[in-house]
């Protein structure tokens, strides 16, 4: 798939005490002259921190926040491993099969650990092959204290990313490693103090850094020059560093100007991508033209393994050409589902995304990149299925405004669906099971058109900011709207509640913002189901979208559902 914006894993965010390398952000105009060497002090700046391996391809290199010239106290830290780099490494590691908890593999080699509240998450070199995670254990080596050793909770790999590794959780000050790894044991870093990942963005020639630590305010720009971006492979060498202004800051996302010698080395600008590149450098550059899909959609979920074949193939049927999963830690084989679906048939991509509360990033980040191949994107949840009760249909809806660029989001009204007297999981599938919902919609979700997202990316409740001049209109409820099966049976709602993945929704444990529409009405804060739970939610019987997949979905000769 074309892109044009690649992943590069970044590293340290800083606070400086005494001053931090000048250069200032201002303005969303073109940053494509602007990103600089610079070596002069600035009082009372925070300095963020993004290290590239500009110099060696191969390795990303984690580092102290260091502002030449200055004194300085970092206070975050990572990397994450880049497939775009290691394409060009020479360094792609030999792959073995382990045999056994004590055997070790050269190619296994733990990068970064972070310290999550349930967990560690282990990050390993690209390259890394793992056996199943019984083969294995997590060492664990406290100060003054024998070595510990325990069974991980869950190892993930994808072709196109590093492998992870998730790690019971144990006291702070132990550092981490694994039995069947070379590399020396690794100090954890803290979650929510975090550069976690970041993009290159060769349309306006920026870096899109992901980070955790800032306390921006949801939905609110905050004030870009109190930051900048320092990139290089060493810190600690000035000759090798490189700052730039950061552009615009909002939430955890933060862009800024790519500084032209990265640029060159990365292949990324524009101008190279009028010339004559190489196939690796074009498909890293901005196509101009027809996009491959209609429509795609994002997602970001844990442990829904169960509904996805119901909400991909439902969706495939009514023009869904794409989809981005962001899988938040799932541990219920969701690999094996997707691996059932005919890829011919279901263009659907798993991203790897461990980051808690970061839900409003990670639809950040998919929208940046579905922007080169899809030209609308929709942004809803597993349990949430469009549906179409008048004549038109998604495509039809898509077609009226193919033609109107000043539209740039579609929003639809969503209608909550309650247990519908049931007290066990539908073995059919959520869209014939659940029939009675409550009367008024409680919220929209959107489809967007990716190209006209502000480019601070900021959003909330699943609709985004647009640039300046371009709107959005509401689609009518007789036309398009959502069907939102969020208060299942209580084993499914229960699981959904706990451990909210969006930044700013408290977990349900939590006594804060106990009145919000993100909790169910009358709940609480304790995880206990109520006598009246099945009855709950039920004002109005609808079962528009049940008949319509009936009608639709059904086998004549067996009466089975596909899913």
């Amino acid at each position: 798939m074309a892109m044009s914006a690649k992943e590069r894993k970044l590293s340290r965010l800083g606070s400086c005490k005494g001053g931090a390398a000048s250069g200032s952000g201002g303005g969303l105009g073109s940053p494509a002259s602007r990103g600089h060497r610079s070596a002069a002090a600035a009082p009372q700046r925070r300095v963020f921190a993004a290290l590239f391996a500009f110099l060696c391809a191969g390795v990303v290199v984690l580092g102290g926040v260091h502002v030449i010239g200055a004194s300085f106290r970092p206070v975050l830290r990572t990397a994450w491993p880049s497939e775009t780099l290691k394409a060009i490494s020479s360094d792609a590691g030999t792959q073995q099969a382990g045999s056994g908890a004590d055997t070790v593999l050269p190619s296994v080699h733990v990068r970064h650990a972070v310290a999550l509240p349930d967990r560690v998450l282990l990050i390993l070199k690209d390259g890394s092959s793992l056996p199943a995670p019984e083969r294995f254990e997590c060492l664990y080596s406290p100060a003054n204290s024998s070595e510990l050793r325990r069974q991980p909770l869950l190892a993930a790999s994808l072709p196109d990313g590093p492998s992870l590794v998730h790690c019971p959780a144990e006291p702070s000050g132990v550092d981490v490693s694994l039995s069947l790894s070379l590399s020396p044991l690794v100090v954890p870093l803290p979650w929510d103090r975090l550069v976690y990942t970041a993009l290159v963005d060769s349309r306006d020639n920026s870096t899109v850094v992901f980070a955790k630590g800032m306390n921006l305010r949801p939905g609110r720009l905050g004030v870009a020059s109190r930051y900048q971006c320092v990139f290089g492979r060493d810190l600690s060498k000035p000759k090798h560093v490189l700052t730039s202004p950061v552009i615009s800051a909002a939430q955890e996302v933060f862009r800024c100007v790519t500084p032209l010698r990265i640029r060159r080395y990365l292949r990324m600008s524009t101008d190279d991508a009028n010339g004559n590149g190489d196939m690796e450098m074009t498909s890293l550059c901005w196509h101009r033209g027809q996009k491959a899909h209609s429509m795609c959609v994002c997602t970001m979920l844990r442990n829904q393994a169960r509904f996805l074949r119901e909400w991909i193939i439902y969706h495939s049927h009514i023009g869904v050409d794409r989809w981005f999963i962001y899988d938040n830690n799932s541990d219920d084989d969701i690999e094996q589902v997707l691996n059932t679906m005919d890829s011919s048939r279901y263009n659907v991509t798993r991203h790897l995304w461990p980051w808690m509360k970061s839900q409003e990033a990670g639809f950040a980040h998919c929208a940046l990149r579905a922007r080169e191949s899809c030209e609308w994107v929709g942004f809803i949840d597993i349990d949430e299925f469009l549906h179409f009760p008048g004549n038109q249909t998604l495509p039809d809806v898509l077609r009226n405004y193919k033609n109107r660029p000043r539209i740039g989001e579609l929003r639809t009204a969503c209608h909550s669906f309650g247990p519908s007297g049931r007290t066990k999981i539908p073995k059919k599938g959520v869209t014939t099971s659940y029939t009675c919902r409550l009367a008024a919609p409680e919220r929209h979700k959107s489809i967007i058109r990716p190209d006209a997202l502000n480019p601070s990316l900021i959003n909330v409740v699943h609709h985004f900011h647009l640039k300046e001049g371009v709107k959005y209109v509401n689609i009518g409820q007789g036309v398009m709207l959502i069907n939102h099966y969020k208060y299942q049976v209580w084993e499914v709602f229960k699981d959904k509640f706990s451990g909210r993945v969006a930044t700013y929704v408290a977990d349900w444990q939590d006594e804060e913002n106990v009145g919000s529409r993100d909790r169910a009405p009358g709940l609480g804060t304790k995880p206990v189901e109520p006598e009246d739970w099945p009855r709950r939610f039920c004002e109005v019987y609808d079962t528009g979208l049940k008949d319509f997949v009936h009608k639709t979905f059904t086998d004549p000769d067996t009466g089975s559902l596909p899913w």
